[in-house]
């Protein structure tokens, strides 16, 4: 998978960053969800324990490229 880097809010260039793939999908870097109320309810709706969740900025999907169609 190859990443071409769009945006981040950081002003320390860590964390979050919004990338997109070769495979037209997104992978997005942000802060690890430790909450276990919040762990609770991603799971009780269906998250596998083989995926994880991160939590973002709504400013960082402002990188997200927009349909123009």
């Amino acid at each position: 998978m190859k990443l071409a880097f769009l945006g981040t809010t950081s002003t320390g260039g860590q964390c979050p960053n919004l990338y997109e793939t070769d495979r037209d999908t997104y992978v997005i870097q942000g802060y690890k969800i430790t909450d276990p109320d919040a762990q609770a309810t991603l799971h009780d709706r269906g998250m596998p324990e083989t995926e994880t969740a991160v939590e973002i900025p709504k400013a960082l999907l402002d990188f997200a490229p927009r349909n123009t169609a």
